[in-house]
């Protein structure tokens, strides 16, 4: 059996692949969702902000906001997906659903619990091209990230 820290760092692999994958899904599929991105900063960019202005007492830089955006969401990436293979490794009936399950828990968790509670987002609507859009981009999330997982733990040891 592989060791917890190579389980862990496969996990923040997949996560960081997932993430770029759900990035460029979302690049796609935001047009056909009629999501424009609007006028008002993304989440990621205000927990960057948050994050910025615990550490150095100001939001982030105009200048540095998207690297910031990216930076924190491809950290809660890399984190979920470490802690998804440690949980897999524990329990490896949640690989059940290829993902689908991890990628609707981190929608519910995330989008709609944490980003509104930290003021980073609105709290969930009955809007449904958001929502549909927000269940696809997490649900892609998911299906990479048990992919890759998947694939690195084929890996030789």
């Amino acid at each position: 059996m592989r060791s917890l820290l190579t389980t862990a760092l496969i996990g923040v692999g997949a996560g960081l692949a997932a993430s770029f994958v759900m990035d460029r899904f979302q690049d796609v599929a935001a047009p056909a969702f009629g999501m424009d991105g609007g006028d008002e900063d993304p989440a990621t960019v205000k927990a960057a902000d948050t994050i910025s202005e615990a550490v150095e007492g100001r939001p982030v830089t105009q200048k540095h906001r998207a690297l910031a955006g990216s930076v924190v969401h491809y950290g809660v990436g890399a984190a979920i997906g470490g802690g998804y293979a440690l949980a897999v490794r524990q329990w490896p009936e949640l690989a059940k659903g290829w993902g689908v399950p991890a990628g609707l828990t981190t929608m519910l968790l995330l989008d709609d619990v944490v980003v509104p509670a930290a003021g980073w987002g609105p709290w969930p609507e009955a809007e449904v091209p958001g929502n549909a859009y927000g269940l696809a981009s997490h649900l892609v999330f998911g299906v990479a990230m048990e992919g890759v997982r998947r694939a690195g733990e084929a890996l030789p040891a």
